[in-house]
């Protein structure tokens, strides 16, 4: 029978010493007390104080866990069985949750999983950008928080989480039984056969699971990340959940698809919603999922759907957020912190096709729209005048660069909103944003980490952070989007009215 000291099972092989002085070596088993979450789902424990990383386990939970690795200041283990479960533990309902690395919060409450993505950027906050957070319970008082430090509001989530993705970017690879199509296993590029994705629309399973059958059917060949031979390399479809409408994009190693009539008449004949099917060239051995040349099959070249009132154009390439109930919400606190009065001229750096801009358009008497990538700022134009809206200029470069020369043509902006890659913002554009002097600066976030690295540079630049609103676009994933609210002057911000 094993004993226990200081959270460590004595069950280590004989002859096994702890490598360089740890106190666990691999294969060793562990009781552990888990004290928190890591930005990627995985639960904390320590033993004598040497940190360890389990997948699976929630924060409270004492669990027995096998070492699998050790680096010298933590190490990663295998959960084998739970001796006290969260009371936030419950089952998860997909079936290959446990083998698919497309979620990573299953097990957990949806309650429980809004509150720890608050403090995710709570901690990230205090942590990384050294600021001070009202102390107050969440979704304390605006007005206390100017004095006390930053208002993280609650997490806004969904009434119902399931089923929100209007896009599935599926890779297809072959197994001995044929074609399969699924997510990635956690850690891995193997493939994980998925029929059913309980977050995506149910019309895009729909669709991949016609393809594979099609595909199968008439021989066609998966592509080899390996070899860099095959022909299919992944199956994306879109869903407009407003019109219905959808596209289909098969993704080829090559420009030919054997009986491609064949494949649009299945697919149209078995998922009538479909109004478009594209194909997209990609011989490049990379992982990178879209090539550089695309043509329509069949159909139309866009499909349409509406965030709020605001109608737009997507097409095979094109960026669209990917849960448009969520997007709707996040786009409403950003025009919330904007503080729109319809006299204001706003600044959208990082303005994709345009989907922030047009939304800050219906409120604000001018905005200026700025995208490093051509064919986006194409497809923003093209929405602009979807919409009758002529209010919005829409201009191709770096924001750091074409800003400043906005301001030496006498263009001035009230508000500057961002909305930057996982990256963060270019070190050059802060700078921007600290010479512009705008009344007020929105950031839209997805990634906690440069969201407060990005804040403590607009802080020690004068700015002063209000209050920042989680808002959980991808349910039982560890991600999390956020709006903040920076102001110059906090002195004049109406507190009340962001209650």
């Amino acid at each position: 029978m094993s004993k226990h000291r200081s959270g460590r099972s004595t069950s280590r092989p004989v002859g096994k010493a702890p490598v360089a002085g740890l106190p666990v070596n691999k294969n060793d088993e562990v009781m552990l007390d888990i004290i928190g979450m890591t930005h990627e789902g995985e639960g904390v424990g320590r033993v004598e104080g040497f940190t360890l990383f389990v997948q699976g386990a929630l924060p409270g939970e004492k669990v027995r866990a096998k070492v699998l690795k050790t680096k010298k200041q933590y190490g990663y283990a295998k959960l084998l069985n739970l001796v006290e479960a969260s009371s936030a533990r419950i089952a998860a309902p997909c079936e290959i949750y446990d083998q698919c690395g497309g979620c990573q919060l299953q097990h957990m409450d949806y309650a429980a999983q809004l509150a720890w993505k608050r403090q995710l950027v709570v901690d990230n906050l205090e942590r990384i950008g050294k600021l001070r957070v009202s102390g107050g319970a969440a979704g304390g008082d605006a007005e206390a928080a100017q004095t006390e430090g930053i208002l993280v509001r609650p997490t806004l989530g969904m009434d119902e989480p399931w089923r929100y993705r209007n896009k599935a970017q599926v890779p297809i690879g072959v197994t001995e039984g044929g074609l399969v199509g699924g997510f990635y296993a956690r850690g891995s590029h193997r493939i994980i056969d998925m029929e059913t994705c309980l977050i995506q629309h149910e019309d895009n399973d729909d669709v991949v699971r016609k393809v594979k059958e099609i595909g199968r059917k008439r021989g066609i060949t998966a592509y080899d990340e390996e070899s860099g031979k095959g022909l299919l390399r992944h199956v994306v479809v879109k869903k407009a959940f407003r019109t219905g409408e959808m596209m289909v994009v098969l993704v080829t190693n090559g420009e030919r698809i054997p009986h491609l009539d064949e494949w649009i008449t299945e697919i149209r004949r078995e998922i009538p919603a479909v109004t478009s099917i594209c194909q997209n060239v990609n011989t490049k051995q990379t992982n990178v999922i879209f090539g550089d040349t695309t043509r329509t099959l069949w159909g139309n070249d866009v499909i349409y759907d509406y965030i709020g009132d605001v109608k737009f154009a997507i097409s095979a390439r094109s960026f669209y957020q990917v849960n448009p109930a969520q997007t709707e919400v996040l786009y409403g606190k950003t025009v919330e912190y904007a503080g729109l009065t319809g006299n204001e001229t706003v600044i959208d750096a990082y303005c994709g096709i345009g989907t922030i801009s047009l939304f800050l358009a219906q409120h604000a008497k001018q905005v200026y729209g700025v995208e490093i990538v051509r064919e986006a700022i194409e497809d923003a134009r093209a929405n602009a005048t979807l919409n009758g809206m002529d209010n919005v200029v829409f201009e191709v470069g770096a924001s750091e660069d074409v800003i400043p020369n906005w301001k030496e043509k006498g263009i001035t902006a009230d508000v500057i909103v961002v909305d930057p890659p996982r990256k963060g913002c270019d070190p050059r554009l802060l700078e921007t944003i600290l010479a512009m002097k705008p009344e007020r600066v929105v950031y839209v976030s997805c990634n906690p980490s440069t969201l407060a690295r990005d804040l403590r540079v607009l802080e020690d630049g004068g700015y002063k952070t209000v209050e920042v609103t989680p808002v959980d676009m991808f349910p039982h994933t560890v991600h999390v989007e956020s709006v903040a609210l920076l102001v110059r002057n906090p002195c004049q911000v109406d507190t009340k009215s962001l209650l």
